[in-house]
């Protein structure tokens, strides 16, 4: 009874939380979801901002078909590479999963993996050939510029003397052939793992004891796919004969004795055994028996061994290497008759040169014109003179390194040193806002450009083109540079035709009524119109101003991507580009010049260089290049980047190449054809220094145009180290354009020369001259047609027994020279750095001239190297004088017979802007007056220097030092003004 009035209150229901917690959980679901799906989203628009970001830049540009076409190509092969891989990857994990035993015996380990496995099974069965076939297409887009060029390929109309196949052969068909044979290789290995994998977790092949029991069904699929793999093997060893001939080896690059007596007939042998044995496997998958196929393989691979690699090393020691230089001569001569035309230099013309030491009077008269032109402004050297001379504002920079050019001036041909002034944000300071950075200072301003040969009389350099605004002699031209070196990651330009601008145009002096804001009014990138193109390039610059700024209008755009060979490579994506751009003044504009190069490591029997390390030298170690061992160069296209609205143009330099036809038929409309180019164009054009340094380093060894003395390597040569750089340096010395007359030319003629020392023999090595090498590097200046002459080049090539010094022993006798030390020990005194300048070799006199510029360089902040000294060097005699004219004199017995470019010239002024914006010359102090300026400013550095040391007697000397200067200036001043000898200064 009292059971029944109190129950147990344990078996009552109890009220608990727990059956809530699915529907918590049901509740977040959608929320995650959600917050999943955004956030894929996000992820894809912030991906399809940059991609339509892209097609905005090349539909602006004008080459909106070079990335359709590389975009279809790469989407076509990934589709391509992710079927190929993945369907045959599928259907080989179904055939075995659905031919699997339905009673099969397994044991308890197997049991547990398919306990395991099974709930994963239809994943796996999906999953594994997905995730293979998305690595496969990626992997085969990634050759979207092998396929095209295979599909495009154009023949070299020359075969290798081996196997009689066209050039075009090596370069376009075999890679691809190579490449789809290893794609199907893998697809055809990774099937037969994951078939065996498959057959046996599922018991179609077991293992009991020594046994290996394997279905009817798995047999005949493992028997048929291995047969496959096999097969493929043989077609690729076969393709592996043809490889011979563009593969390194010991001697040479390309089939050498051993590779054509052994390893060619091996590889072929090798490539029958491999389809016979696939045929085994094949009829195994018939009959059943696994012993023929097994013993085929077995037999493969000690053949391999035996014919692949014991016979070709028995045919090499035993036999070639003791008739090494009879048996590989036809081969060597292979090598080197190739690997000449590969490079472009079969055709260079050798000039024995038994080259003058002895400097005699009137020695340089019949080379006037080339001792003129001998360039004493180091464009290394010499930056600093245009930072001071010519930035002018905080916010402008010039590049550390300045580039070369010539022009036509009063009839003459002037070399010059060129750079431009472009913007540099960093400048600022606490100014460098988005406003400032990216809408007022969008633009750098103008070209200045120095003589080569000349320097003011107190070694500044000598300014043809210069000031802001832009005042000279190298005639008008659009200043403002939008797409420069130094450019703003991105500016924002252009605004209604009624608005203010407010882009800083160039700096006015104090006067800051004067208008120097303007309006970008070209086109030079995507208009930012409406509001979609400002949320993409928003999201593409991570910069919400872009969306948000009301500067930013309908009439806006968006200059990016600036840098001219960056554009020249988006652009043209076939083409390696030389690592140095320069600009030049053309038709009335400033552009960059770019030079692009076609190029392949598969030209039969051509030596491979490794392109980084031939063009790396003192003027900048080049990193390595994505494409970096070459073994065939043409300088296929000149490019031109407009300074203004960046417009980029590619024309066709050397219409007979291959590579370059093959890529026209692949972007048709993207090049133009060299007739287009105009005639300043052509003048200001020049043969490209990185395909220079690659040709100087193969014919170091590839003059020698004969098999055995290339054997004996009796006259290797090398180019020598940077004389300036020390003794320890692994540096070369760059090539440099000269203005100058070789040996078998008319006329001087812009040049790009090099020399050669011996190569050196371990530790010992000779720097003295063995070689000259120049290249003809003017185009002309003829509408669309080159001159006969561009590209010519010479080797002169110095007897053995001539000891005509090297640039090392130069410099290192003009270092240890007595008077030269004492005269250098002066310069350095009053706390200033003396500064060795680029050692030129000069071919004038019948024979070699040295000549080295001297600067001096005080150790303020805001100094700059002045040319102060000129070494000349002529055999074993120097002279060391403050011209070029004065040590040619001394050098050549009182009377050189030519008059170098470097005397009696004015020094340079500055021009600045008038009141209304014109630019005006000031004038300049005489020659003499300049030279009290600089006297007066010296005593005034050496009193200051003893008040801080401490030195009454060196202050007092000083001091009275300071009042006789300053007295003969008010009297040269007074004498001027009256009529006396009067100098009127003139500008530049």
């Amino acid at each position: 009874m009292e059971s029944r009035s109190h129950p147990d209150r344990s078996k009552r229901p109890r009220v608990s939380a727990q059956p809530q917690e699915p529907r918590i959980q049901r509740r977040r679901a959608p929320i995650a979801i959600t917050i999943g799906v955004v956030a894929v989203l996000v992820i894809a628009f912030f991906m399809f901002a940059g991609v339509y970001a892209d097609v905005l830049w090349f539909q602006q540009l004008g080459y909106l078909d070079v990335l359709t076409t590389e975009w279809i190509a790469r989407i076509s092969l990934f589709l391509i590479g992710f079927f190929a891989m993945a369907l045959p990857i599928w259907g080989s994990i179904q055939i075995a999963y659905r031919t699997r035993p339905v009673y099969a015996k397994l044991n308890s380990q197997l049991d547990r993996y398919q306990e395991v496995f099974e709930p994963l099974r239809r994943l796996a069965m999906y999953g594994i050939p997905a995730v293979l076939g998305i690595f496969a297409g990626v992997s085969a887009s990634s050759r979207w510029e092998v396929t095209l060029a295979w599909l495009n390929r154009t023949p070299f109309g020359q075969t290798d003397p081996q196997f009689g196949f066209d050039i075009g052969f090596y370069v376009f068909e075999l890679p691809f052939y190579r490449s789809v044979v290893g794609f199907a290789s893998a697809v055809v290995l990774l099937s037969v793992l994951l078939v065996i994998a498959t057959n046996y977790l599922y018991g179609a092949i077991r293992v009991s004891g020594r046994e290996v029991v394997i279905s009817k069904s798995a047999r005949i699929q493992i028997a048929v796919t291995a047969g496959l793999y096999l097969l493929l093997q043989g077609v690729s060893i076969w393709l592996d004969q043809y490889a011979t001939v563009t593969e390194t080896g010991d001697l040479i690059t390309g089939a050498a004795y051993t590779d054509v007596n052994a390893t060619i007939p091996g590889r072929g042998i090798l490539a029958g055994i491999a389809v016979v044995v696939a045929i085994l496997f094949f009829v195994t998958a018939i009959m059943g028996r696994w012993r023929l196929p097994l013993i085929g393989t077995a037999l493969l691979v000690v053949t391999a061994l035996l014919v692949g690699s014991l016979y070709p090393w028995v045919v090499q020691r035993f036999q070639v290497d003791p008739n090494a230089k009879s048996l590989e001569a036809p081969f060597i001569q292979r090598n080197i008759d190739l690997t000449r035309d590969a490079y472009n230099v079969a055709d260079v013309e050798e000039i024995p040169f038994a080259a003058k030491t002895d400097a005699e009077p009137g020695a340089l008269r019949s080379d006037a014109e080339t001792t003129a032109n001998i360039r004493l402004m180091d464009p290394l050297v010499i930056a600093p003179a245009f930072q001071q001379l010519e930035q002018f504002r905080q916010y402008y920079q010039f590049p550390k390194q300045l580039d070369v050019d010539r022009y036509e001036i009063d009839g003459q041909t002037q070399d010059t040193v060129v750079a431009v002034r472009d913007v540099k944000l960093s400048g600022l300071g606490d100014a460098e806002t988005w406003y400032n950075s990216h809408l007022v200072y969008t633009h750098g301003y103008g070209l200045v450009a120095a003589a080569g040969n000349q320097r003011s009389v107190d070694g500044q350099p000598v300014f043809l083109e210069s000031g802001i605004p832009q005042a000279g002699s190298l005639g008008d031209f659009e200043p403002r540079v939008y797409f420069g070196e130094s450019s703003p990651q991105y500016s924002i330009v252009g605004a209604p035709k009624d608005s203010e601008p407010i882009e800083l145009d160039y700096p006015a002096g104090s006067d800051n009524d004067e208008q120097t804001q303007t309006t970008f009014s070209g086109d030079g990138g995507p208009k930012l119109d409406n509001v979609f193109t400002k949320l993409i390039y928003a999201l593409k610059f991570q910069s919400e101003q872009i969306f948000l700024s009301d500067q930013v209008t309908e009439d806006s755009q968006i200059l990016y991507d600036r840098d001219p060979i960056q554009r020249v490579q988006k652009v043209a994506p076939y083409l390696t580009l030389d690592s140095e751009t320069y600009p030049s003044i053309v038709d009335g504009k400033l552009v960059w010049i770019v030079d692009g190069y076609t190029l392949s490591d598969q030209y039969p029997y051509s030596n491979k260089v490794s392109m980084s390390e031939a063009i790396a030298d003192n003027e900048g170690v080049t990193p390595a290049l994505a494409f970096d061992e070459i073994n065939y160069i043409r300088n296929s296209v000149k490019a031109t980047v407009d300074a203004y609205d960046g417009s980029v143009t590619l024309y066709a330099w050397d219409e007979e190449d291959p590579i370059l036809q093959t890529w026209q038929k692949v972007f048709p409309t993207t090049i133009q054809p060299m007739s287009e180019m105009s005639g300043e164009l052509m003048s200001h054009v020049r043969y490209p220094s990185d395909l220079f340094k690659v040709q100087r380093s193969v014919l170091g060894r590839y003059h020698v145009t004969e098999a055995s003395p290339f054997y004996s390597r009796e006259d290797a040569w090398t180019t020598p180290k940077e004389p300036t750089a020390g003794a320890n340096t692994a540096l070369l010395q760059p090539p440099y354009y000269l203005t100058m007359q070789m040996p078998g030319q008319e006329a001087p003629a812009y040049s790009l020369y090099s020399t050669f020392i011996p190569e050196a023999r371990g530790d010992e090595s000779r720097n003295v001259l063995r070689g000259y090498l120049a290249v003809d590097s003017d185009a002309g200046a003829s509408d669309g047609e080159r001159s006969d002459g561009y590209g010519k080049l010479r080797l002169l090539t110095l007897p053995e027994d001539d000891n005509v010094p090297g640039p090392g022993q130069v410099q290192a006798k003009f270092d240890s020279d007595p008077s030269v030390s004492q005269s250098l020990n002066l310069l350095k005194q009053g706390q200033s750095d003396v500064i060795n300048g680029n050692l030129l070799t000069v071919p004038v006199g019948g024979g070699l001239l040295y000549v080295q510029p001297v600067y001096v360089k005080s150790t303020g902040d805001t100094s700059y190297p002045l040319l102060q000294k000129v070494l000349v060097a002529f055999g074993d005699q120097i002279a060391f004088q403050d011209t070029l004219d004065q040590a040619l004199d001394v050098l050549f017995g009182g009377d050189s017979g030519a008059t170098a470019g470097d005397n009696e010239v004015e020094p340079g002024a500055t021009p600045t802007p008038e009141e209304g914006g014109t630019p005006t010359s000031p004038e300049t102090p005489s020659d003499e007056m300049q030279a009290l300026l600089n006297q007066a400013a010296q005593a005034l550095k050496d009193k200051q220097a003893a008040l801080a040391a401490g030195d009454w007697v060196a202050y007092g000397a000083a001091d009275a030092k300071l009042a006789d200067t300053i007295s003969k200036m008010i009297a040269l001043s007074n004498a001027e003004q009256s009529g006396d000898g009067s100098t009127e200064g003139s500008g530049n």
